[in-house]
Parts: structure tokens; C-alpha cells; sequence
């Protein structure tokens, strides 16, 4: 989430004028994120997010988003929702971005996940990737690994101006995951972006989980491998490995991993690592001047890859600790 694009008091009352949601009350941007463009919208009828949707949003991935959130919420998955105009229609069109309006989801994120917390949200993901299995779309993920060595082509020159020797880094991982990434996983809609400011909490329960916007059709362990990295690493780059057994086992009691998931867990952990580091270096990069965003540092995930370099089995995560 962030404020790439301004919207003018004029501009947005005329775009509100076509949904059934009440008067404008207030609203402002949100510059947590680094992707679309957000606004809290605060009306007599309620809360709502408005999202201008620019950079890696294609206009024609729109559809699975707003479909898979509704398939979702029919099977009992708490996500947002996308609000329709008057004209049955979620897509909208605002300062020349494509523009959805979803529903607000109580509840805040935790800034300090505990192994509660993450075995919490093992559950939710499983039940995330259960709920998706009969929709009937399908998107391919376009930052999987065969996106990373464009990605990086395109940041190379200026990596090692972030961190020396990270060009170099890069490279080697870039080298071992393509010669090790498995195929054939157990596969279906995954979200690909559930970051602690992704999942809502009210008290000590999981309340919903938001911005589905990454979500895409690829292997199951994969989405596990992110919320491993998003949630149990500490700032200075160490494994939290209490966290990741809960998170692991949270998971489980849902869908029992395949070994062959098993198996391969520590490579999709370390692909994870690299697909966040690479997108977050090209943000840092390339940040436009005057933009309301706060990019994130691509050197946290650049910490974790030195672990992920090192850890050969499951095991090395937690599975099979107590959780």
C-alpha cells in the first residue's frame, strides 16, 4: 500500500456518486507498501479502502483478484470484499488508474509476531489454499523464478552500491535455485504476499487476511516458504525456529505437507528470500520522486538468504519441533 497517485476532493466525490456507500465523510492515503495506490475512505454508511492499482497490476489480472476474493469470502475465508456500483461493476476507473473499492476488515497487524500468532496463521493459509481449490480461474506467478534473473538484470548495476558484494550474492543464488527448483508440488491459488501488515488480528484471534493483489496459481509450499520468511526471521537476519514450527505446524493440522514438500522446503525458502530481496532492490532503486511510499530494505532479505544458504533440511525450520 501506498500514494503514487493524488486524488483531488472533486474527483473522488464524482467516482463515489456511482456506489450505494453513503456520503464522504473523510478520507486519506495510507503510504504503508509499495505497490497501489490506497486511500481509507470513511463514509455515513462506513469504512472502506479505495485502491488506484499502478506499477505491476495489470489491468487484466484485475478479474481474478476481485473474483478469488469473492469465492473466497463464500467459503468462509474473512478478506475484503469488492464493493459494486450501482451497475453491478467492482472495476472503476479513477485519474486514469483502474479503481476498486473493498470492504474495511476490523482488527490490526502485529508488529511482533509470537509462535501463537504464527500458528495461527498456518491455519489461515491452509485454509486459504482448501477454499481456492474449486475456483475456476487461473493465474501463472510472473515473479517466480523464472522472472528473478530479469528482475535482477535490470538492478545489477547499482546492487552493490546498496551493499558491496551483492551483485555477487545474487548471483550465486540465482545460479543454485534455478538448477534446484522443484516442479510437480502440490499446486492451486496462493496469496504469494501474506507479510505481518497482511494479517489482521483482533486480541489473539486471526481476523482476516488482506491484499490479494500477488495472489496467483503455484505450488502451496511456495506460499508457506513466504510467511516463513515474513514471519519468523528477527531484524538482524536470525531464524526464529520456535516461530516456524508453530507456523509449520499450524499448517499442518489443516493439510499434512506431501514429502516431496517436505523435501523441498528449504529451496522454495530460499527462492522466497530472493524474490523479495530482487523486488524490493528494484523498488529502492527506482522510488518516483514525490511519491507518498516507504520502500522497504531489500538488505533484510539479503540476512535471511545467509541462513536459507545454509539450512539443508525441513527440520532446520521447525518441522517437527513441537510447534
Amino acid at each position: 500500500m501506498a500514494v503514487y497517485t493524488e486524488v483531488s476532493d472533486e474527483a473522488l466525490t464524482a467516482f463515489l456518486s456511482a456506489y450505494e456507500i453513503g456520503t464522504l465523510l473523510s478520507y486519506k492515503g495510507i503510504a504503508e507498501g509499495v505497490e497501489n495506490t490506497n486511500f481509507y475512505l470513511h463514509t455515513t454508511a462506513g469504512s472502506y479502502i479505495l485502491t488506484l492499482y499502478e506499477k505491476r497490476v495489470r489491468v487484466d489480472d484485475l478479474p481474478f483478484f476481485l473474483n478469488l476474493m469473492e469465492h473466497l469470502a463464500a467459503r468462509g475465508l474473512a478478506c475484503p470484499q469488492p464493493v459494486r456500483n450501482r451497475a453491478g461493476v467492482a472495476l472503476g476507473e479513477l485519474c486514469g488508474r483502474p479503481a476498486v473499492i473493498v470492504s474495511f476488515l476490523d482488527g490490526v497487524s502485529v508488529k511482533r509476531p509470537g509462535a501463537d500468532h504464527c500458528r495461527a496463521l498456518g491455519r489461515a493459509l491452509a485454509g486459504l489454499h482448501a477454499a481456492g481449490r474449486d475456483f475456476g480461474m487461473r493465474r501463472d506467478n510472473n515473479l517466480s523464478v523464472e522472472a528473478w534473473g530479469p528482475l535482477f538484470r535490470g538492478a545489477e548495476a547499482q546492487a552493490d552500491t546498496v551493499s558491496p558484494g551483492l551483485a555477487a550474492r545474487v548471483r550465486g543464488d540465482l545460479a543454485a535455485l534455478r538448477a534446484g527448483w522443484p516442479a510437480g508440488l502440490p499446486s492451486g491459488v496462493i496469496h504469494a504476499d501474506l507479510f505481518t501488515d497482511n494479517v489482521f488480528f483482533i486480541g489473539d484471534d486471526l481476523s482476516g487476511l488482506i491484499d490479494f493483489y500477488f495472489a496467483c496459481t503455484d505450488a502451496f509450499a511456495y506460499d508457506l516458504a513466504i510467511c516463513l520468511n515474513a514471519w519468523c526471521f528477527d531484524a538482524d537476519g536470525t531464524y526464529d525456529r520456535d516461530r516456524g514450527a508453530a507456523l509449520i505446524a499450524g499448517y499442518e493440522a489443516v493439510r499434512p505437507l506431501t514429502p516431496e514438500e517436505v523435501a523441498a522446503l528449504p529451496i522454495l525458502c530460499r527462492g522466497a528470500a530472493l524474490r523479495f530481496l530482487l523486488t524490493r532492490l528494484v523498488d529502492w532503486l527506482d522510488v518516483p520522486p514525490g511519491a507518498l511510499v516507504q520502500p522497504k530494505d531489500p538488505l533484510e532479505y539479503d540476512r535471511r538468504l545467509t541462513f536459507h544458504r545454509n539450512a539443508t533440511r525441513a527440520e532446520d525450520y521447525g518441522r517437527g519441533a513441537a510447534g
